[in-house]
């Protein structure tokens, strides 16, 4: 395929565990800028794909290209670099050091020649860990021990430690679950400032949340696309309507 614009170009994507195929031919596009969420029933295919995009599994067939450059054969530390960050479902936070600790351990200092031997490093690390705190709501916690967050916070917290690195794209999968509904609701704030100057890919299941945020909505089932576009557009699509409902 010729040089795009998208900042990720997914084509005939095909992943097979056991000749089963969890990701079936898959093709998918994402613009700079924007903020897509994936829903799709269980087993549908979405956190493997999550997972192909960031290396931590292997595509059988299929390209995968970010700013245009192949990403399928690269190890994961490598996709890390290109500019693609990853939060799993399960927060993996430093419980004992504290927030701002958390944030600047997260600094990617070996970047260049100069950030390896911590060159006039250390402002630039602080402004870094302010900027990231502002942007999480967690600025007045930044001596706080990590641990004593809560549920909500844990996740912003590792939120901000991707953001810390960076990323032109930040993929978050069910970044609310278990979150109380006020913290889902600084979630979607948060998740609106985030992608004003990077793309987002979310996976979730909460349709009110998946709403308040998505710029566009892919619909996925049985490792497919299934439908793709306006919230309103896929809740009316007859195929996605059966998948939710007539199962």
């Amino acid at each position: 395929m010729s040089n795009t614009d998208f900042v990720l170009a997914v084509e005939d994507l095909t992943v097979s565990f056991d000749g089963f195929k969890a990701i079936d031919n898959l093709n998918l596009y994402l613009d700079r800028g924007e903020l897509r969420v994936v829903i799709g029933p269980n087993g549908a295919g979405k956190t493997t794909l999550l997972d192909l995009i960031c290396g931590k599994t292997r595509a059988s067939a299929g390209s995968i290209k970010f700013k245009n450059q192949e990403m399928t054969s690269l190890p994961e530390h490598m996709i890390v670099r290109a500019g693609i960050g990853r939060k799993f479902q399960t927060p993996s936070i430093y419980e004992n050091l504290s927030v701002f600790k958390n944030l600047e351990v997260s600094f990617p200092r070996g970047r260049g020649v100069f950030g390896a031997l911590g060159f006039k490093c250390d402002d630039e690390v602080r402004n870094k860990v302010m900027e990231v705190a502002e942007m999480i709501g967690l600025s007045d916690r930044l001596e706080l021990e990590s641990g004593l967050l809560s549920h909500g916070q844990k996740q912003w917290l590792e939120i901000g430690m991707l953001l810390m690195q960076d990323p032109e794209l930040l993929m978050l999968d069910e970044p609310i679950a278990g979150m109380s509904a006020r913290e889902r609701e600084l979630t979607a704030d948060l998740l609106l400032r985030i992608c004003k100057n990077r793309s987002v890919i979310v996976i979730e299941h909460d349709m009110a949340f998946v709403s308040r945020i998505a710029h566009k909505v892919t619909v996925m089932h049985q490792g497919k696309i299934l439908a793709e576009g306006s919230m309103e557009k896929v809740q009316a699509d007859p195929k996605v309507i059966d998948v939710y409902l007539g199962h």
